[in-house]
């Protein structure tokens, strides 16, 4: 890309924060907006911009251009991942609501690990611009399969108005919650410590490892294979045991394999598959204790579920555009920083836990946790 542009690569760069940037702010509206429009309308128009807006980075002339259609494409991608997740709650609870929040735990963390995957075989095969004509195809694929399937699941009696005061209040209410922070801060941070690897990819598979651009597989693999059974196990724990005592599982799961790679990478190189195998068990226990977390974090606002979707969206979302921006860069150099840095991130994610049980346990915060009445 900096080739074709005539540019430096750090300039290219930017369009990942761009686009994370943009993801990150406009996340917190589309769960306010679909809370007063509806849940259908807003994922059908921002898959529609999302269209757009790959046109236009598969076409774009200047490196100008490309870095606006990449924000455009970061400020429509939030919706699917903020209403869905209401969409979710306004039609079931308990077990059930679980068991399918599970399912979508999988995808969501999975698209983040296929799409380099995909993303490198297009770009070898075609050029990085087929990469664009790829999301072209994939979004418009999405957006009939909603408008053909897609139920709208927030009657207009439960919708909030679209005005400025009872808007401020709500907002007002979910970012005062401590409990709630607590929830929405250790989703963050327990993605927080596989997503570091995610974006240090290419430092990982031909820095440390020696790979070649064919062998991400190495990496990825063995991270979705860990979600998938994360998420599986979420959904066959729902009903059975509580979500509290599911969370702590996964934490549990989580600091063994944050152990496992520290101790690892302290007294070897980094190899296949020593290097990977933890982060296949840190993910099974981030993709277990990620549904359960999430609904707990929904019903704490049961007449502004998009609100309190797009408040957690919006923090996780921060944290990943600072792990890509920012703590990347400064860690991926060796293999033994990025374990490390993805233990912090376990233990931050575990003190927000345990930090929301002490609050729940004292009563703290509940007179925010009652939704704003128009």
């Amino acid at each position: 890309m900096a080739r074709d542009y005539a540019v430096n690569e750090l300039l290219v760069q930017q369009t990942l924060s761009a686009y994370m940037g943009s993801f990150a702010i406009m996340t917190l509206f589309h769960g306010a907006l679909s809370d007063s429009f509806g849940r259908r309308p807003v994922i059908l128009v921002n898959l529609l911009v999302f269209v757009a807006a790959s046109i236009g980075c598969a076409l774009a002339p200047t490196i100008e251009a490309l870095l606006a259609c990449r924000a455009l494409q970061g400020m429509s991608a939030g919706a699917g991942i903020v209403v869905g997740r209401a969409i979710i709650r306004d039609t079931y609870d308990g077990p059930m609501a679980q068991r399918l929040m599970s399912q979508v735990t999988m995808l969501f963390s999975l698209a983040p690990a296929v799409a380099p995957v995909i993303g490198g075989v297009l770009d070898i095969a075609f050029g990085w611009r087929s990469i664009f004509v790829f999301l072209t195809v994939f979004s418009l694929l999405l957006w009939a399969g909603c408008a053909w399937t897609l139920p709208e699941t927030l009657p207009k009696s439960d919708r909030q108005p679209f005005r400025a005061a009872p808007l401020v209040a709500s907002y007002v209410q979910v970012f005062g919650s401590a409990r709630f922070a607590m929830l929405a801060l250790a989703v963050a941070f327990n993605f927080a410590g596989f997503f570091i690897y995610v974006v240090s990819a290419p430092a990982v598979i031909y820095r440390h490892l020696g790979l070649s651009a064919t062998d991400f597989a190495w990496l990825f693999v063995p991270g979705i294979g860990g979600v998938m059974i994360g998420a599986w196990l979420s959904g066959r724990l729902a009903g059975r045991m509580t979500p509290e005592r599911t969370v702590m599982l996964a934490f549990a799961v989580m600091a063994a394999a944050a152990c496992l790679s520290i101790g690892y990478h302290l007294m070897y190189p980094p190899a296949v598959p020593w290097t990977v195998l933890p982060l296949m068990l840190y993910s099974l226990g981030m993709s277990l204790a990620m549904p359960s977390i999430t609904l707990l974090a929904l019903d704490m606002f049961p007449r502004n579920r998009g609100m309190a979707a797009s408040v957690q969206g919006f923090t996780q979302s921060m944290c990943n555009a600072l792990l890509a921006g920012v703590i990347s860069p400064l860690v991926a150099g060796t293999q033994l920083s990025l374990a490390v840095t993805a233990g912090v991130a376990m233990v931050l994610g575990a003190a927000c836990w345990l930090n929301y049980l002490r609050l729940t346990r004292r009563g703290a915060g509940l007179p925010a946790d009652r939704a704003v009445e128009p």
